[in-house]
């Protein structure tokens, strides 16, 4: 076993080392900003420890994002060594360890450390941390920090830390790290070259998973430009497995790319990921995640093809669905995918969007804090002892409501009690691993289906199943099972761990055991669902089993049918299965999977199991509740009264409530008239009238005379209808009322004024004729219309609202037809008068048409009658 001294010596950072052990003897904690390959993550660590550079001997735990990196960073430092994995340097993932007694570098993912931190917060043993790839701004990660900040500052002010980071911007974790001093390393950067390869047509954006077709179809394009204009690998940045997969088949096979197809992602084989970081002897096209930004070095590489696109958490907190979402990469993000094509050699960047679309793109990617879900990040807060958060040093503060639902979950699961504190069940939830959803439905769904069964659904629930396995979770927990591919053999680890998990907890009073806070299922289902509970699971079927621990995961989620193959959610969303999914005619679901698109109104069902009311009824016990519903009914419009039982928003059933209260009847009354305007009242013609005077009256003289428009009448309704909405219990009882009459309530009477309503704005207008004509106040201006022959001899017609306001006149014909508007007689009889003679007085001959009709008598009858 030789160290292999030239490697290490070749290893940029290695001028920065005497600085940051200076950095960490005067100040215990220091920030490294170090680009991609220049071996901050392999260096240092070796460094840290003493197996490199002479120092003294120390233990050191070097903290990754993600477990293919804890896997290689540990491999390439045990090959600098010249030792096998698992002796000086080890690992430790979810699922599988490779460390010993003399192991002093140990390569953890940040859940894997989190765990450690919660059952010993001292960490005995460890001299120094190192956490990498700072920079992505990973919630574990985010935590991991604030809780060694935490021991520092209480338990162990000697423990070392490095926060390691691939990019310059540095100085949030500095302050974090309390003005720690930010040592620098200068890779060896060649120059990059960048060539603009935005599609020729416009693609959609992506939404949701969902990534155009067409987008693929021109990143397989450039990839083949590529090789045909360049030298070298090619690594092509993908947001996700199923975008590697699908490029990977339009690429084709290696004879005919003229090169090898490599796929690299967190889910590949160990044997792919070590045939990648290996180097080959032909030209490779290596298609990768964001894994390969940072956290992977991969040789040989001069050419980068960067789709532009990238996969970050979001959650809808609103709905209760959280899911991978596709995004627009940062630009830190490509600047770090560029730089791996001049890691080498002088290289070049093929970035498949407009050079014009560049300085629109974020510029960094968003912490996974600020719109992740934050159920798990709760819970370890809660354990930690800090339930708020308040206390952690964290570079962004989680979300206000993004934790008060986490919160709300942890209560309704028992992991967290009325205090926000951890219960022993959430403890116990906590070491399992697992998101709390998850650690729940293993919990308590394991002394109804068994342990096996509930490990072997919860491992799939953990880590999402091949598209290509189905959306019905019984069916893909039977194609895990058939399974030889990657992820089967990943499934089958994971569940092994849990069922190991459960039987080396399980205590006296079986796995949902929790002491403080522990409602069992069976127990949840004799109270809530009689016979039907916990033993007739247990006898059950896969197909029930699945249904049942997916159904306890997500309670909120259990969904009832509503026809076509669409569902209501218990929490309020809609979802909907593919158009050939075997499910389409079951009842009831529990939705394990699901996402909705940015311009969908429901939710679409990735993966889910089929149950029945019962199992719905069980799971979501916490979400039952009965009570009486009084409200307005948009669809009868009318008031509906019921004694409801619904199971969040899933109404289970309802009889009619005899005996409503009267102000909650009253109250659905008064939002019917909100919604449905004033016309749910009787209105005669003389309500409509007076309303409309009254109207005039407020518009143009203002107070005292009130504003009867729907939103003000509504507003202030005791004032008018108070007396007849208390009486009224239906629709039918407001029809009955006479508005006009409650209208007069709103008379200035205690002024004085009411009694010159008739005088301001009256009603009927006496025109020379002697008739009573009535004015129209249903316009902008009052109009009176009135015959022709009945204004002869007027001059000017009256003005109105103390002489304010002249009357529109509409003079009719003696049919009753306009002949004429007018605000100005005495113009109309000058101007207009001739013309509507000589238009009228053949058709009309029977009635006067003077010549001069302002010294004519005025009349309402025929010349034969007069």
């Amino acid at each position: 076993m030789t160290i292999r001294t030239d490697a290490l010596d070749r290893l940029p950072v290695r001028t920065a080392v005497p600085a940051l052990t200076e950095a960490l003897d005067g100040h215990g904690a220091a920030v490294l900003c170090a680009p991609p390959g220049t071996g901050k993550t392999t260096l240092v660590p070796l460094v840290l420890a003493g197996l490199a550079g002479g120092g003294p001997a120390r233990r050191v735990i070097v903290a990754e994002p993600r477990r293919i990196a804890a896997r290689a960073a540990a491999r390439r430092m045990a090959w600098l060594l010249g030792e096998d994995v698992g002796e000086r340097v080890g690992f430790t993932v979810r699922g599988e360890r490779k460390a010993g007694r003399r192991t002093v570098v140990e390569v953890v993912t940040t859940g894997v450390l989190l765990q450690r931190l919660q059952r010993d917060q001292e960490l005995a043993g460890v001299d120094a941390v190192v956490l990498d790839e700072c920079h992505e701004r990973h919630l574990d990660a985010d935590t991991t920090a604030a809780f060694l900040l935490d021991v520092r500052a209480a338990l162990r002010p000697e423990l070392r830390l490095v926060a390691a980071s691939a990019t310059t911007d540095a100085e949030g974790w500095a302050r974090l790290l309390g003005d720690a001093p930010v040592v620098t390393a200068e890779g060896v950067a060649h120059p990059v070259e960048t060539v603009w390869a935005p599609p020729r047509r416009p693609v959609r954006p992506p939404h949701g998973m969902r990534v155009d077709p067409a987008l693929l179809e021109h990143v397989a394009a450039v990839v083949r430009r590529a090789l045909r204009e360049r030298d070298g690998d090619v690594l092509c940045f993908l947001p996700g497995v199923g975008e590697i997969g699908r490029v990977a088949g339009l690429l084709g096979g290696a004879e005919a790319l003229g090169a090898e197809v490599l796929q690299v992602h967190g889910r590949a084989p160990a044997a792919v990921q070590d045939a990648v970081l290996a180097g080959g002897a032909g030209r490779r096209v290596v298609l990768a995640t964001s894994v390969a930004e940072s956290s992977l070095t991969v040789p040989g590489v001069r050419v980068v093809v960067d789709s532009g696109l990238a996969r970050e958490a979001r959650t809808d907190h609103a709905r209760g669905l959280s899911a991978l979402t596709t995004v627009r990469a940062s630009r830190a993000a490509a600047r770090q995918r560029a730089g791996r094509a001049g890691r080498e050699a002088p290289g070049v960047v093929y970035r498949c969007w407009a050079e014009a679309d560049d300085a629109r793109l974020p510029r960094f990617p968003a912490p996974e804090i600020t719109v992740a879900d934050l159920t798990a990040f709760a819970l370890q807060a809660a354990c930690w002892g800090d339930p708020d958060a308040s206390g952690l040093a964290l570079l962004d503060p989680p979300p206000a409501g993004a934790l008060a639902a986490a919160r709300e979950v942890l209560s309704a699961i028992g992991a967290v009690g009325a205090d926000g504190r951890a219960t022993r069940r959430g403890g116990r939830m906590a070491r399992l691993g697992l998101h709390p959803r998850l650690a729940r439905a293993l919990l308590d769904g394991a002394p109804e289906v068994g342990p096996r069964r509930a490990a072997e659904v919860v491992a799939l629930l953990s880590e999402e199943p091949p598209r290509e396995y189905g959306d019905d979770l019984a069916g893909a927990w039977r194609a895990a099972r058939r399974g030889g591919d990657g992820y089967g053999a990943r499934w089958r680890t994971e569940a092994r761990r849990l069922e190991g998990a459960l039987r080396d907890r399980q205590g006296g009073s079986g796995p949902g055991a929790g002491g403080d806070a522990s409602a069992g299922v069976a127990a949840a289902a004799r109270t809530d669902t009689g016979a039907a509970g916990g033993g007739a699971v247990a006898l059950g079927t896969d197909d029930v089993a699945a249904g049942l621990v997916a159904a306890l995961a997500f309670p909120e989620r259990v969904a009832r049918a509503r026809g076509g193959g669409t569902y209501l959610m218990a929490s309020g969303t809609g979802a909907e299965l593919g158009e050939g999914s075997r499910m389409r005619s079951a009842a009831w679901l529990a939705v394990a999977v699901a996402d909705r698109p940015v311009t969908a109104a429901s939710a679409r069902v990735r993966l889910a199991a089929v149950i029945d009311e019962p199992t719905a009824r069980t799971a979501a016990a916490a979400l039952r509740e009965e009570g009486e519903e009084v409200g307005w009914s948009e669809e009868r419009r009318d008031v509906v009264a019921r004694r409801v039982e619904r199971l969040g928003a899933i109404e289970l059933g309802a009889r009619r409530l005899p005996s409503p209260e009267p102000a909650r009847v009253r109250a659905a009354l008064l939002d019917g008239l909100r919604r449905e305007g004033l016309g749910l009242l009787r209105w005669t013609a003389d309500g409509t009238a007076l309303r409309e005077r009254l109207a005039f009256l407020h518009r143009e003289l203002g107070e005292p005379w009130p504003d009867v428009s729907d939103a003000a009448l509504v507003e202030h309704i005791d004032d008018w209808l108070g007396f007849e909405l208390d009486r009224a219990q239906k629709r039918s009882g407001l029809e009955r009322v006479d508005a006009g009459k409650a209208l007069a309530r709103l008379l200035p009477w205690a002024s004085g004024d009411a009694v010159r309503l008739d005088e301001l704005a009256p009603e009927r207008i006496e025109v020379p004729s002697g008739s009573r004509i009535r004015v129209d106040y249903g316009g902008g201006q009052p109009v009176l219309a009135v015959k022709v022959q009945e204004l002869f001899g007027w001059q000017e017609a009256p003005r109105i609202a103390g002489g304010r306001v002249p009357l529109l006149v509409h003079l009719l014909s003696p049919a009753g037809r306009p002949a004429a508007v007018t605000a100005d007689l005495a113009s109309f009889w000058r101007d207009g008068y001739r013309s509507v003679r000589a238009e009228l007085r053949g058709r009309y001959p029977k009635h006067p048409w003077p010549e001069d009709p302002t010294a004519a008598v005025p009349t309402r009858r025929t010349n034969a009658r007069r």
